[in-house]
């Protein structure tokens, strides 16, 4: 069983930046495959960045240039540094894991941009 608590988000300024955290229990992190997803209001939920047990990352297209996803095997987290956000960006922010097949899901944290 693996338990996620993300952190970290907020209301931030249009062109700020914010990182996330996301704190993963249990003593098989380092092979847990980890993503970050988004859902803004009315509207499906997307994949945003992803980083494997290897330290492989991917991103979506829309925001490839202004975020970074990493991860530290020691202490059992993974982070979104997120850049230059946009008003469209608004949206609750969802850690995910995938350990031998089986997803785990945080709570979410909200990220809300101003223009």
């Amino acid at each position: 069983q693996v338990q996620l608590v993300e952190s970290g988000g907020g209301l931030v300024q249009a062109g700020g930046s914010l990182r996330l955290s996301c704190a993963a229990s249990g003593s098989i992190f380092s092979i847990a495959n980890m993503r970050w997803y988004r859902q803004a209001p009315g509207k499906q939920r997307e994949l945003v960045a992803a980083i494997n047990s290897g330290g492989s990352t991917n991103y979506a297209d829309s925001v490839k240039a202004r975020r970074s996803i990493s991860r530290d095997n020691a202490k059992n987290t993974v982070y979104l540094q997120m850049s230059f956000l946009k008003p469209e960006d608004t949206a609750v922010y969802y850690c995910n894991a995938i350990v031998f097949g089986t997803n785990y899901w945080g709570q979410g944290t909200q990220v809300t941009v101003s223009s």
